[in-house]
């Protein structure tokens, strides 16, 4: 078996307070070793500029870098002029997403699908990009069904992804029943696993809530019970994920995707325990 991938993203700052506190950030992360950071857009990709600036910054530190691609709203000559700009950037690796739509905005613009946001990528730069799309192993929240959902990912793939990074979730049976599924579509490529440490529990719901990732029963009812404990809070969380992490690595996953909300200590901690 290969050895695993680890990654780290981050969302761009939209201070120069945030901006600096990201950069200590990363030059804490960059210690671990991570393959590459990613660097997230807002819905619509209305912080696409701050993301590129983040990603080049990165890349200048001596890192890898890949910034996520948006394409609701934009037209094929605007994700045209994207591609051009990370290409002269000398980004080689994206995360291709259809995206959120902010509130209030009406027209999806020329993409609807991820799928045709990787396929366009292909016929206008070939092979140039490593391609990683997103993957539900507990559905995504806008699917009519898990087999549709699991079609969904199927066309990405035909598409021409290269890998793919999980929503975060706390069931590795959701994980490996996933990949299964997908393997018997003959889809080979990479699922990394996305990881969201648990820090704060309200914070976590709230995300949860959005995007349809199940926080379990059990873990649910242990964190409400700690109140405004975050020292017992982040110590279980730390027991739990880290739990999660070597389970997926143990069965087979490929890598982990680590969703760090640009902060370097719940990552530190879970790296620290897995190596």
């Amino acid at each position: 078996m290969q050895t695993p991938n680890f990654s780290i993203e981050f969302y761009p700052p939209k201070t120069p307070e945030g901006a600096e506190k990201l950069r200590l950030t990363r030059e804490k992360l960059s210690l671990l070793g991570p393959k590459y950071f990613s660097v997230t857009f807002g819905a619509g990709g209305s912080t696409q500029r701050g993301t590129l600036a983040t990603v080049i910054e990165i890349l200048a530190a001596g890192e890898q870098a890949a910034p996520h691609l948006s394409c609701v709203g934009g037209t094929r000559e605007s994700v045209r002029a994207i591609l051009a700009e990370f290409q002269s950037h000398g980004i080689d690796r994206l995360v291709a997403l259809r995206g959120d739509l902010p509130s209030g905005y009406g027209a999806s613009g020329e993409f609807r699908y991820a799928s045709e946001l990787v396929e366009f990528i292909r016929a206008e730069t070939g092979f140039h990009f490593h391609i990683e799309v997103a993957a539900y192993p507990e559905v995504h929240p806008q699917a009519k069904s898990p087999q549709d959902d699991l079609q969904n990912f199927a066309r990405k793939v035909q598409a021409g992804a290269d890998s793919a990074i999980t929503q975060y979730f706390y069931n590795a049976d959701a994980y490996f029943q996933f990949v299964d599924e997908t393997r018997k579509l003959g889809l080979d490529v990479p699922i990394v696993a996305g990881i969201m440490p648990i820090t704060n529990y309200t914070q976590l719901m709230r995300f949860s809530d959005m995007c349809g990732a199940e926080i379990p029963r059990w873990v649910r009812l242990k964190l409400a019970s700690f109140g405004d404990d975050s020292a017992s809070i982040k110590a279980f969380g730390l027991d739990v994920v880290t739990q999660l992490c070597e389970r997926l690595l143990a069965g087979g996953a490929p890598g982990l995707h680590f969703y760090s909300m640009n902060q370097a200590q719940a990552t530190t901690a879970l790296w620290q325990r897995l190596a």
